[in-house]
């Protein structure tokens, strides 16, 4: 089965449920799919599967509860991160459970993702969304909270060649952040460049996506990469 085959199965899937919003395990698999690099991760339903994943990965850990009906996690208390042991995965299992039936008792509950700590970098967005007009649209921009407050994002119309994507890279007010500035060091730019090829492609052929937030992305050191943190894939 092809990537593009096994990514469409899962989006059916979800699509039978009902559901306009992949669960994130499902996002990284199809984002996986498509050679973006996502962080090691596995559903767990239980203490001990959690306990069992946690180590497969390596320490530290993030723990986040997945539920179709849950928007914010941590809103609810579901999200537990830095967790270095196994006595910290078991506690931080229970506690969020116990949080999220207390603060959301009717959100269903698939299970908890159990995810590798990705190391701190400098956070970036790529994004995507599908224009009535012009459909597939990629943005690029500083990721976490700037992209809210300062809104220096670039755009291009799928599909994004290598060109277009390193001139993304370089039309932001901020990409001296991406060259190394004031004891700061360069940024992978080729990992970035092809996070965003590798977006248009899976928008261009995956037409029931109507976004993709992929947020924070941590861009490491030239020659380190770059690695997706969190990821949303909205569905028509």
């Amino acid at each position: 089965m092809s990537a593009a085959e096994k990514v469409k199965r899962i989006i059916e899937e979800a699509k039978k449920e009902g559901r306009t919003k992949l669960l994130e395990h499902e996002a990284y698999e199809v984002l996986a799919a498509y050679n973006l690099p996502v962080p090691k991760a596995a559903l767990a339903k239980s203490e001990d599967e959690a306990v069992k994943i946690a180590n497969e990965i390596g320490y530290p850990v993030v723990l986040k509860i997945v539920s179709p009906d849950i928007v914010h996690k941590s809103d609810v208390g579901g999200v537990k991160i830095n967790l270095r042991s196994e006595d910290d995965v078991r506690k931080a299992f229970k506690s969020i459970m116990e949080s999220v039936k207390e603060k959301a008792p009717n959100a269903r509950v698939t299970g908890i993702l159990v995810q590798e700590m990705v190391p701190e970098g400098l956070e970036v967005i790529v994004g995507a969304t599908r224009d009535p007009t012009f459909g597939p649209v990629l943005l690029f921009g500083l990721g976490g909270i700037f992209v809210e407050v300062l809104k220096d994002v670039s755009f291009r119309i799928a599909p994004v060649t290598k060109y277009d994507a390193e001139t993304m890279l370089s039309e932001i007010k901020a990409s001296k952040l991406l060259e190394g500035y004031r004891g700061m060091p360069p940024r992978d730019k080729e990992a970035l460049v092809n996070i965003i090829i590798n977006l248009s492609r899976f928008m261009e052929e995956q037409d029931s996506v109507s976004d993709v937030d992929l947020n924070p992305i941590m861009a490491f050191e030239i020659g380190k990469g770059a690695k997706i943190a969190d990821a949303r894939v909205l569905i028509k």
